[in-house]
């Protein structure tokens, strides 16, 4: 497999891909024609520098695969080298070098032949700036000095008018910063781009029309109960993605009064698949246990609605890059980090596993309830009186 290529993409689904990324579409749009999520699309992209690859020819001088099917069949028929040129109106030589790099007299398949040489040719040219030093070394300090690609561009051509060797386009510098050949520009010098941009964008790209940073119907923090503010009553909740290696996400439930915690297993960030997996796990709750759930903005809490109707538990969404106004949930994603470092991949743990990690926090003293565990702090607050 290629860098940039998806796992489970045809040839066909990688040019719609990239037909539809050059067509200015969302990096979510591109994930759901293609069933696959974003973030997936995102690591394809983001590995060429948001350039498409370039269509793939056969060289012309290169034999075909038809003519590698006419030398298989000459084999087989026990046709001489000089025999088999003649027919296919190549030099001897062409042949017995092909039949030599493919296994020979004996077991030469022509399907296999053509394949190899197609990898074979699979050869990048080399980079033009990585190639040049003294124009990579002008190029470097151009962009280390703010300069954008096209002012560059534009500048050599009147500081050098009689060195075309001095010569390189906009469009190459962008794709060499981007795509990061080695010996070439360091990506370091994106810093210095006006949009801070790590890959390239398609000139169609637009975000209008779509609901980026907008959850339809979200209801404020601020609107939350005073009760539910100053952590007096048990039942209300507060909810957060914890991300892992390879796309991988687990979702978080903790019980602000308690500190009673709850790990979700989901199999995707979308909406869909997080709402789905949370229903599942409130109704494993006793009935009434949740009453609220507070998420950040994050769209993986898109379809709420749905998720109230179904559990009838009411939701909050807190402001923009306010993470503290989940400080409980915030700080039991740091204590998950010992049992899932940074790079961890989150999808070979199942509910199973999740549930024994949530019990070991569950039933760990903690500090801010005075050294007595999360479950029986719970469990105090929820046993029946009188």
């Amino acid at each position: 497999m290629t860098q940039g290529t998806p796992r489970g993409l045809s040839a066909a689904q990688q040019d719609e891909l990239w037909r539809r990324y050059r067509a200015g579409e969302s990096l979510s749009a591109i994930g759901r024609a293609l069933g696959k999520h974003a973030a997936s699309i995102h690591g394809v992209v983001a590995a060429r520098g948001g350039f498409a690859p370039p269509p793939r020819r056969r060289a012309p001088a290169a034999l075909t695969s038809a003519e590698r099917e006419g030398i298989s069949r000459g084999l087989a028929a026990g046709a001489s080298v000089r025999a088999m040129a003649r027919t296919l109106g190549r030099a001897p030589s062409t042949i017995s070098r092909e039949i030599a790099r493919n296994a020979g007299r004996a077991a030469y398949r022509a399907l296999a032949a053509d394949q190899r040489a197609w990898q074979r040719a699979r050869r990048p040219k080399v980079c033009r700036l990585a190639a040049d030093a003294p124009l990579r070394a002008v190029v470097a300090a151009r962009l280390a000095a703010d300069w954008s690609p096209v002012q560059i561009a534009e500048w050599l051509m009147t500081e050098f008018p009689a060195d075309v060797g001095m010569r390189v386009s906009h469009e190459t510098i962008y794709r060499t910063l981007f795509v990061q050949t080695r010996g070439a520009l360091k990506r370091e010098l994106t810093a210095h781009l006006r949009t801070r941009r790590t890959m390239r964008r398609s000139q169609h790209a637009t975000t209008r029309g779509q609901a980026r940073g907008q959850i339809v119907d979200a209801v404020s923090i601020a609107e939350r109960p005073p009760s539910v503010a100053d952590r007096a009553l048990p039942g209300h909740w507060e909810g957060d993605l914890v991300a892992g290696a390879k796309n991988t996400y687990l979702a978080t439930l903790v019980e602000r009064h308690s500190r009673y915690v709850h790990l979700v297993r989901v199999t995707g960030k979308d909406t869909t698949t997080v709402v789905n997996a949370l229903i599942r796990e409130v109704r494993r709750l006793p009935v009434g246990l949740m009453a609220s759930l507070t998420w950040d903005r994050g769209h993986e809490l898109a379809q709420h609605r749905r998720f109230a109707v179904a559990t009838d538990v009411a939701v909050y969404f807190c402001d923009p890059k306010s993470p503290w106004q989940r400080g409980t949930n915030e700080n039991t994603n740091g204590l998950l980090r010992q049992y899932f470092p940074h790079g961890t991949d989150l999808s070979v743990y199942s509910q199973r596993a999740l549930d024994r990690i949530a019990q070991k926090l569950n039933t760990r003293p903690r500090k801010t309830l005075g050294f007595r565990t999360p479950a029986a702090v719970l469990a105090d607050a929820v046993a029946p009186t009188g």
